[in-house]
Formats: C-alpha cells, sequence, structure tokens
C-alpha cells in the first residue's frame, strides 16, 4: 500500500513542477513595410536546454503555421519551407530566452506569432506555449 503513497506523490511533484513552467513573450508591435522586428520568448521553471523551442505564427482569420525551430543545445535552427530567407531564430541560452527576428516586414506578416517548447525525451508535439505576439505591419 506504501507505494500507492509513493505514485501519488511522484504524481503531485511532477504536476507541480509543469505548473511552474512558463513562456512570457515581448509585447504587440507596430511596424511599416521594410522594418524590422524582434520578439522575444522568456522562458522560465525549467532547464532550459531540456526542450527545443519553436515558433508558430497564426495570421488574422488563418489556422496555425509551424515555422520551424532551434536546438537549444547547439543553437542550430531549423526553418520550415516558407520561412526561410527573412526570417531568423537565436538564443541568449544564459538569459533562457529565444528570439524571433523577421526582416524586410511586408504587410503578409501581419500575425500572431507564438513560442513554444517541446521535451527532447518524450511529450506531445508541442508541450507548453507562450501567450503570442501580435505583429501588425501598416504603412
Amino acid at each position: 500500500m506504501a507505494w500507492v503513497w509513493t505514485l501519488l506523490f511522484l504524481m503531485a511533484a511532477a504536476q507541480s513542477i509543469q505548473a511552474q513552467i512558463q513562456l512570457v513573450q515581448s509585447g504587440p508591435e507596430l511596424k511599416t513595410p521594410g522594418e524590422t522586428v524582434k520578439i522575444s520568448c522568456k522562458a522560465s521553471g525549467y532547464t532550459f536546454t531540456d526542450y527545443s523551442i519553436h515558433w508558430v505564427k497564426q495570421a488574422p482569420g488563418k489556422d496555425l503555421k509551424w515555422m520551424g525551430w532551434i536546438n537549444t543545445e547547439t543553437g542550430e535552427p531549423t526553418y520550415a519551407d516558407d520561412f526561410t530567407g527573412r526570417f531568423a531564430f537565436s538564443l541568449e541560452t544564459s538569459a533562457s530566452t529565444a528570439y524571433l527576428q523577421i526582416n524586410n516586414l511586408k504587410n503578409e506578416d501581419t500575425s500572431t506569432y507564438f513560442c513554444a517548447i517541446h521535451y527532447y525525451a518524450y511529450g506531445d508535439p508541442l508541450d507548453y506555449w507562450g501567450q503570442g505576439t501580435s505583429v501588425t505591419v501598416s504603412s
């Protein structure tokens, strides 16, 4: 019977740890075409290098679109086909922060951008999400 209490304790501890994980993104941006925007995603409540960081775009009235991910152990980015060229993922590992930079902004970049994390060893495709950063590009 003692194993039941041990199991319950471990489950409660795991839930407590998970509840502390947070991704906090920078605030909304209003830009004109041709400018550059850099969005931050500050992680807390876990070991930064245990999770990969993904970026997801949601244009107004559209479905979520996966942009790619960055390996937090090596800093190597991987971009989806539609997000090569003007888009750059980067890290400031010492500050547990990831960045999405979009250069030469276009009107069609107007969207909400989300960071999300995935545990390398297991887990759902994207375990935790930031609150999103709205970027409006308008002349």
